[in-house]
């Protein structure tokens, strides 16, 4: 089993600004990033929220079983998340950058395009699917939608795979890109966006990929390696 890069055993606070440690100050954009948009959701003024909707929209049934790969989302972001921590420190400084440019786009439009979304169904019935899905609405507000995070999320874990060597050694980046697939896809089948919203973070993560991966990666790969 390969190792660990770094101990992180001997981290210290004191040593947050060490070339050894330093990629760990890029952690900290999620607690600032979850008090911004904790705000966003629960706590700014009321504004008028421009609902999102188009013509696909109609086309796509509700289907509670895609509750599961939406759900699975927050364990992809976690161990890629950790893979690259301790395994891969280029990889992981790559994806952080992205996701800050990505989410901080993402959150600049909420504040500045309030949107919202009105295609969540009438859940029937008492299963497990669909009590799960009631409490995803519960917790997940169909508010600041587009973009979408989960679909931007997945292209920035999709390309830390292919950044990774090892992962592509093992032809796993073909099962993440199944999950990414999957995953995009759930938003817009459990009603928690429209089609609009994964229309428009396709270019945003295309964009923000060619600034954070370029040149993407034949020499890269080789030296992380």
């Amino acid at each position: 089993m390969k190792l660990p890069l770094i101990d992180y055993r001997q981290f210290r606070l004191s040593r947050l600004n060490t070339p050894q440690f330093r990629h760990l100050k890029l952690l900290l954009f999620w607690p600032i990033f979850s008090l911004v948009f904790c705000y966003l959701e629960n706590y700014r003024p009321t504004v008028y929220y421009a609902p999102m909707r188009c013509a696909l929209d109609h086309w796509i049934p509700f289907c509670k079983w895609f509750v599961i790969p939406y759900a699975f989302w927050f364990l992809f972001v976690g161990g890629m998340l950790l893979y690259t921590l301790f395994y891969n420190i280029p990889a992981f400084r790559r994806m952080m950058w992205f996701i800050i440019l990505t989410y901080s786009f993402a959150l600049v439009t909420y504040l500045l395009f309030p949107n919202c979304q009105h295609l969540r169904p009438t859940l029937l019935g008492g299963d497990l699917l669909t009590r799960f899905t009631a409490k995803l609405y519960a917790a997940d507000t169909n508010t600041n939608v587009l973009p979408s995070m989960h679909v931007i999320g997945c292209a920035a874990l999709t390309l830390a795979c292919f950044d990774a060597p090892r992962l592509r050694a093992k032809k796993l980046h073909l099962v993440m890109l199944t999950l990414g697939v999957l995953i995009s896809a759930s938003t817009v089948f459990v009603k928690q966006h429209s089609m609009l919203d994964v229309l428009v973070a396709i270019p945003v993560s295309v964009v923000l990929c060619l600034i954070v991966y370029r040149p993407f990666p034949r020499n890269r790969l080789k030296q992380n390696a």
